[in-house]
């Protein structure tokens, strides 16, 4: 994968694996990024396994879409979150957001 890519792979229904940089480089397109959370069940679990960089950008990009499922009644919930984005949700004060 080159560098500044994210990819998203669709494994079932409710979780998607993100795989590469969660940065301000690789979130250029947010109208295909936010496809991601459109037509969402109930709950989507973005796995976050693969993610080899984030940034501030990348943790936007997070609480965005967390904030347009809960408008919709719906949640998100993160898996094998990155050591690197756990300090920056705590940089932040946004961990509790999503617990």
């Amino acid at each position: 994968m080159a560098a500044n890519k994210v990819e998203f792979v669709k494994l079932d229904d409710e979780l998607v694996r993100i795989c590469g940089e969660l940065t301000r480089n690789s979130l250029v397109n947010e109208r295909l990024l936010n496809q991601q959370v459109e037509n969402v069940q109930s709950v989507r679990y973005f796995d976050l396994s693969e993610v080899s960089r984030v940034d501030t950008a990348g943790l936007a990009w997070l609480i965005h879409s967390l904030g347009k499922l809960q408008s919709q009644g719906k949640r998100l919930e993160l898996k094998n979150v990155p050591e690197q984005l756990h300090n920056l949700m705590a940089l932040g004060q946004v961990s509790n957001l999503f617990e």
